[in-house]
């Protein structure tokens, strides 16, 4: 991938340990989560009120299985359509080739100014900072993405990137960045970005934006957008730029309104976006608006990889609504930075091993408590605790795995330890003379035990076995006056 933008402060998920320590340390980043996570819950569950939701979440998981079952066919079809409507499609292998092909068609323009629409795929391949090194300004146009721009930070939800700045933070970086007044009124400052856009989108050579579903039979782009600036984008640059992962493809135009009905209400608890675009071509003669090219660069960056495992291949429903990081309880603590990732959450810790590998996120499979909530909720029934234990496994794996890095947190210290207790557990005569041993040595067991001693005391193995304990409860049942137990000891106090 291409480095970060100079300037912007960045995390990394090596760090996520400190990050995490940092985050919980600070109660302004957790009283902005904790309070914008509650209303997140809160919307969801009143918009889903009267739908039978287990039976949308089942149509939208379908409709997913159905188009990732079909995926090689499907992106054929695409590209195919979207040539015949006249929209040129490009295909990427990582992230560095879709940033030098949307770099050289700007230069094919001469382009000096690139306004974006949201795109998270635009996000994980540093765009920005592509382009910025080529000499082409790139300017967010969505407002979240625009302030954390304006702060020199990176998003902390793939929805509303800058949910972790409260009104009085966001007041202050518009006052130091472009002169409006320190206030508190919303209306005020989201009118005086606008006004500081509109004139942006006027002067940019390029339109860049993300997509949410590309439509194999038609060759349409849709996209779900709130604050118009995505319509800006598509239309009013003369030319325009789609990018997207391979997996946002689905199969026919029917399957759009159950996955943009679940998308809404788990996003924001909306029952429809302000804006849905359908891009299906470039200006045709006599229209007025529209560019008069748009390009497609459809992005793999690891997602053949995932595509080739059974169980991985899962990860690859996902529609990027955030429900998952909304709804758990590591996330709203410590917010979306703590990561050091394009996507953070749950969603996050089983896409960003295989987009960066294991070596780089090895603690983000474990930055879960595995609760199921994000399970519980995601619209299009990923199993994300069971593909986060997926990723436990590989990366305490022999390293075989299908996820770059399997095997990174393999140690030969655990691996002889955990020989050790499956030898030890099937050979009956040792285990009951090696528990008895270590009750003896009780009191030898040290306080300290690595990071789980971190928040909890060290255990010790019990003073007398289970076994005993039962042979002792079924001897004092045939010998009531305890004459067969000489020490008289309960069983309270072998246990102790």
């Amino acid at each position: 991938m291409s480095a970060q933008t100079p300037g912007v402060e960045t995390y990394s998920p090596r760090e996520f340990h400190r990050q995490a320590h940092d985050a919980l340390g600070n109660p302004q980043i957790r009283a902005n989560f904790r309070k914008a996570m509650d209303g997140l819950m809160a919307k969801r569950r009143e918009s889903f009120g009267d739908w039978d939701l287990e039976a949308l979440r089942e149509l939208g998981a379908n409709i997913r299985l159905r188009a990732l079952a079909k995926l090689p066919d499907l992106l054929e079809q695409l590209e195919a359509n979207c040539e015949a409507n006249g929209i040129r499609v490009h295909w990427a292998e990582d992230g560095e080739q879709a940033c030098r092909i949307i770099r050289e068609i700007c230069e094919s323009h001469d382009a000096k100014s690139v306004i974006k629409g949201k795109s998270m795929v635009s996000e994980e391949m540093h765009l920005n900072a592509h382009l910025e090194a080529a000499g082409i300004e790139a300017l967010e146009s969505d407002l979240g993405e625009y302030l954390v721009q304006l702060n020199q930070q990176t998003p902390s939800h793939i929805i509303m990137p800058a949910i972790h700045l409260n009104t009085d933070e966001i007041s202050e970086i518009l006052h130091d960045k472009t002169g409006t007044e320190r206030t508190r009124d919303v209306d005020y400052m989201t009118a005086a970005a606008r006004q500081q856009l509109r004139e942006r989108f006027m002067a940019a050579d390029v339109g860049v934006s993300g997509v949410n579903f590309a439509v194999a039979e038609t060759g349409t782009l849709c996209l779900v957008e709130n604050e118009g600036n995505g319509r800006m984008t598509t239309t009013v640059p003369p030319v325009h730029v789609a990018v997207t992962g391979i997996e946002k493809v689905v199969e026919h135009l029917r399957d759009v309104p159950p996955l943009y009905s679940l998308l809404t209400r788990s996003a924001t608890g909306q029952h429809v976006t302000t804006y849905f675009n359908m891009i299906s071509s470039p200006r045709k003669e006599g229209e007025r608006d529209g560019p008069q090219e748009v390009h497609l660069v459809l992005v793999d960056s690891g997602r053949s990889r995932i595509y080739q495992d059974d169980e991985l291949l899962d990860t690859l429903r996902c529609i990027r609504c955030g429900a998952c990081m909304n709804h758990c309880p590591v996330y709203t603590r410590v917010g979306g930075h703590t990561y050091g990732t394009t996507y953070p959450g749950p969603i996050g810790s089983i896409l960003s091993p295989h987009l960066m590998g294991l070596e780089e996120t090895k603690d983000l499979p474990t930055a879960s408590s595995l609760c199921g909530a994000c399970g519980e909720v995601c619209p299009v029934k990923i199993p994300i605790p069971d593909l986060l234990v997926r990723l436990r496994r590989e990366s305490v794996g022999e390293g075989r795995g299908n996820v770059a890095g399997a095997g990174v947190k393999r140690t030969r210290k655990e691996v002889a330890a955990w020989k050790g207790f499956q030898w030890l557990a099937t050979h009956p005569a040792a285990w009951r003379a090696g528990t008895s041993v270590a009750g003896k040595l009780r009191a030898l067991t040290p306080a300290r035990l690595g990071a789980w001693t971190d928040y909890r005391t060290a255990p010790k193995p019990a003073g007398t076995t289970l076994h005993a304990l039962v042979k002792r409860h079924q001897a004092s049942k045939r010998d009531p006056a305890g004459e067969s137990d000489p020490a008289g000891k309960s069983h309270e106090e072998e246990r102790r």
